[in-house]
């Protein structure tokens, strides 16, 4: 279920949203848009590894990554890589899903609290979603890098702001693939469901096991639906709620 566009209108330039071009620049001049060795370069220097933050890892553990490259833990924990990690991806498939979702959702949150507090609240979900991972897997080598525990946030806000809202979606059926119009909420709860049962191995296997940051995204949405009513001006959502005026000729 892939959704692609909302009718939801906005009021507010979406100047922040537009931001994902730094995401993009990110992948294309930090990690040569995917080539080696600077992809490899960047998830072991600017990815969040758990147990490397945490100083969880022995001095000097070598971890496997790319063609005949590892990366060398247990040195003095980089402090920034929660940060740096959101501006990071694993590859074109996972850059494109991200910034879809990110332009689909985030135009509406942006417009239902203004560019400066979006900027924040961004942020501050992202930060939580990769706690929510660590928190998990305190000990793993295993580096997280992706805008998702983010974006995830902006659905939670979304889902509380704007449940009814239609959102038109792919739908794939194999080879096929159809379109469907739903309210956000069917759409929002199908998705975090996924990412709910997709988390259970890896709670059970200490948060490793998977190649997905399930569980930054169960802590990026509920990290949204918290903050939102902190973050959104009821004044700007209320625009959104407003009957439609036909005038008729």
């Amino acid at each position: 279920m892939f959704p692609y566009k909302d009718e939801n209108p906005t009021y507010l330039k979406p100047v922040v949203t537009v931001g994902i071009v730094i995401n993009v620049l990110a992948w294309l001049l930090v990690q040569g848009a995917g080539t080696e060795p600077a992809l490899s370069r960047s998830v072991c220097e600017l990815g969040l590894i758990p147990g490397d933050l945490l100083g969880r890892v022995p001095e000097g553990y070598q971890l496997p990554i790319g063609e005949g490259m590892a990366c060398v833990l247990g040195g003095t924990p980089a402090w920034y890589t929660p940060l740096t990690s959101m501006f990071l991806h694993g590859g074109w498939f996972h850059l494109i899903g991200n910034m879809w979702f990110f332009w689909v959702f985030g135009n509406n949150i942006e417009d239902a609290m203004g560019h400066g507090r979006f900027v924040l609240f961004y942020l501050l979900c992202g930060l939580l979603a990769a706690a929510a991972q660590v928190a998990t897997g305190p000990g793993s080598p295993v580096p997280m890098v992706g805008a998702s525990g983010a974006i995830s946030g902006i659905m939670g806000a979304y889902l509380v702001l704007y449940p009814r809202v239609r959102v038109h979606t792919l739908i794939f059926l194999g080879i096929f693939f159809t379109t469907v119009t739903l309210p956000a909420w069917v759409m929002l709860l199908y998705w975090i469901l996924l990412q709910l049962l997709g988390s259970v191995p890896l709670v059970a296997g200490g948060g490793t096991g998977s190649g997905v940051a399930f569980l930054a995204h169960v802590g990026g949405f509920v990290a949204g639906i918290v903050l939102i009513k902190l973050f959104a001006k009821p004044e700007f959502v209320n625009r959104h709620r407003r009957p439609v005026v036909v005038q008729s000729r």
